[in-house]
C-alpha cells in the first residue's frame, strides 16, 4: 500500500503532465495520469489534442499488461458515460488496476460520482481528493466553464512601472523585454482563446499566433469584439484563419453581410445601454462555443469591463523598468469607482523576475 507521501508524489508527476495539455483540449478537461507498480511508473498520459484519446487511455496503453494489480494516479475522477470513446473506468477495470487515486471528483452531471462507483463496484480501492487544491486549480477552465457557463479568464497587462501601456503618441513598442513577451506566448499556449478588444485589433493588427519555435500548433482560437463590425477585412489574422480560427463577436443589430464573406465565424451578443458588447453574455457565448480558458490581451477599455464586471479569475501583470509618465496610456479604462473599498482587490500568486521585468501572477482577493 502507498503511503499518503507516495500518494502525493505520484499525483503531483500527474498534475504536472496535465498541465502540458492546458489550451489543447477544449471542451475537455486536461487531465494527466500516471500508473505505477509497486514504485515503478509504468504508464504516463495526458488527454491530447481535442480531448481525445484520454489520459487514462493513453497511460494504459503505455503499461500494456504491467497495469494489472498497479494503481492508477487520475487528476479528475474518470469518466463513465459513452462518448466519442468507450469510459475510462471500464478501461481501469479491464486492465486490472488494484487501485484508483483521484484528485478531484468531475462535476460533469454524467460523471459526478458515476466514476467512482463503477470503480468501487468492480472491487477497486479508491482514494478521493489527494491533492484536491492543486487539482481544482489545474482543472479551474473546466470546472468555471461547467459550473458558470463561461470559460475562465486570464487578464494580462504589460506596463512601466507607472502603470502605463504606452506614450501619449501611443507608442508601445516595446516596453517589456523579451522574455516577458516569450512567457506571454507560453501563456497563450495553456488557453483555448485570445481575446481583443477592437481597438487593440485596428491599431496593432496583430496575428495573436504563438511565435515559440517548436509551438507554433499550439496557438489559441483568435476572439475580437468589435460591436458594430467595423473592422476592416483584411485583418492580417484573416489570413490563416482556416488554421487558427478567428471569432468575431459583434451587437445582434450589426451588419454582417461583408464579415459573413470571410472566414471569421461570427457570433452575435447582447449590447449594453452604450451599445457596447456584454462581456459576460460574451462569454457565456465562448463557454458555449466550448472554451475552457480564455486570455485577455487587450486593450485597456476591454480588462476595464472584465474588472468592472468581476469576471477575471486570473491576472497576470508584467512591469518594466521604464517611466512614461501621467500623460501616457493608461493599463485600463475608468472603472468608475465611488470609493477605494470598491476596488477590484488581488492576491500575490507568484512572481518572477525575467531578465530584469517583474511578472506577477494574481487571484481575486474573495476576503474582499
Amino acid at each position: 500500500m502507498q503511503t499518503d507521501a507516495a500518494d502525493e508524489r505520484w499525483m503531483r508527476l500527474a498534475l504536472s503532465l496535465g498541465t502540458r495539455a492546458l489550451g489543447q483540449t477544449a471542451p475537455n478537461p486536461a487531465v494527466g495520469c500516471v500508473i505505477v507498480q509497486g514504485d515503478i511508473p509504468v504508464g504516463r498520459g495526458w488527454t491530447k489534442p481535442t480531448g481525445r484519446p484520454h489520459a487514462e487511455t493513453v497511460a494504459l496503453a503505455q503499461a500494456g499488461s504491467r497495469a494489472k494489480g498497479a494503481t492508477a494516479y487520475v487528476t479528475l475522477e474518470p469518466c463513465a458515460h459513452q462518448g466519442k470513446t468507450g469510459p475510462c473506468t471500464q478501461a481501469l477495470i479491464k486492465a486490472g488496476v488494484a487501485r484508483v487515486v483521484i484528485a478531484v471528483s468531475d462535476p460533469d452531471p454524467r460523471v459526478a460520482g458515476k466514476g467512482i462507483a463503477a470503480l468501487k463496484h468492480a472491487g477497486i480501492d479508491v482514494r478521493e481528493n489527494c491533492l484536491k487544491d492543486e487539482a481544482t486549480t489545474a482543472h479551474q477552465g473546466f470546472f468555471s466553464r461547467l459550473g458558470k457557463g463561461r470559460p475562465m479568464v486570464t487578464l494580462k497587462l504589460a506596463s512601466s512601472l507607472d502603470g502605463k501601456i504606452a506614450t501619449p503618441s501611443g507608442d508601445s513598442q516595446w516596453i517589456t523585454n523579451s522574455a516577458s513577451r516569450a512567457y506571454v506566448h507560453m501563456l497563450r499556449t495553456k488557453h483555448d482563446g485570445i481575446l481583443v478588444g477592437r481597438r487593440t485589433a485596428q491599431l496593432d493588427d496583430p496575428d495573436l499566433r504563438v511565435r515559440l519555435a517548436g509551438l507554433t500548433d499550439r496557438s489559441p482560437v483568435r476572439i475580437v469584439l468589435d460591436s458594430q463590425l467595423s473592422l476592416p477585412t483584411t485583418l492580417s489574422m484573416l489570413n490563416t484563419a482556416n488554421e487558427t480560427p478567428v471569432l468575431m463577436c459583434h451587437a445582434a443589430g450589426a451588419n454582417t453581410s461583408e464579415w459573413a464573406q470571410t472566414s471569421a465565424k461570427l457570433i452575435a451578443c447582447a449590447t449594453d445601454r452604450e451599445g457596447c458588447i456584454d462581456i459576460a453574455q460574451c462569454l457565456e457565448h465562448l463557454g458555449s462555443y466550448g472554451l475552457n480558458r480564455v486570455l485577455c490581451e487587450g486593450g485597456g477599455t476591454l480588462a476595464a469591463s472584465l474588472l468592472r464586471a468581476g469576471l477575471v479569475d486570473q491576472l497576470v501583470t508584467f512591469h518594466a523598468g521604464v517611466l512614461i509618465g501621467n500623460d501616457g496610456l493608461g493599463a485600463t479604462a475608468d472603472l468608475g469607482l465611488g470609493s477605494l473599498s470598491d476596488a477590484p482587490r488581488f492576491t500575490l500568486a507568484d512572481q518572477q523576475v525575467l531578465q530584469g521585468d517583474t511578472m506577477c501572477r494574481w487571484i481575486p482577493n474573495v476576503a474582499g
